[in-house]
């Protein structure tokens, strides 16, 4: 059975991003299902698709695996916090 793919223009992390250690403003977040984001160009980041723009960021690493997406991207700008 075939997994169905969505391509995306704004990252939404409903707070589940998670900082990589060591690497400074790196995050990964996992979503179920194939997710197509543009790579190393600035993206919106917000945290539901109904709240307002977080900040931008750069997806830097997509790997898809077992029918989910695993999203590496660096944090640009933030404009508030939580």
């Amino acid at each position: 059975m075939s997994m169905p793919m969505s391509i995306e223009w704004k990252l939404l992390t409903h707070g589940r991003e998670e900082r990589l250690q060591h690497q400074q403003n790196m995050f990964q977040i996992e979503f179920p299902g194939y997710k197509l984001f543009p790579m190393n160009q600035p993206i919106e980041i917000k945290r539901h698709h109904d709240s307002d723009q977080i900040g931008n960021g750069k997806i830097v690493e997509l790997l898809w695996k077992e029918e989910r997406t695993i999203c590496t991207y660096q944090l640009l700008s933030l404009y508030n916090v939580n």
